[in-house]
């Protein structure tokens, strides 16, 4: 069994998106817009429900089991 070993990893934003940034949300958002699968995914969710393949919260939280 190896020793675990810890990977860092330096993330680069523009200066302007940092020094406007007024959250740490604020810079994960503009992580994710940068991010092309998630732009890929985020765009075949919504056309999946523009498609009507999408499903209520009600049925969501129902098959959940959540309230």
């Amino acid at each position: 069994m190896g020793i675990a070993r810890k990977i860092e990893r330096n993330i680069i934003f523009p200066r302007s998106i940092f020094e406007t940034a007024e959250t740490k949300e604020d810079l994960e958002d503009w992580l994710l817009s940068q991010n092309p699968d998630f732009i890929k995914r985020m765009r075949q969710a919504r056309q999946d429900d523009l498609d009507g393949k999408g499903i209520s919260w009600t049925k969501l939280k129902r098959r959940l089991c959540t309230k």
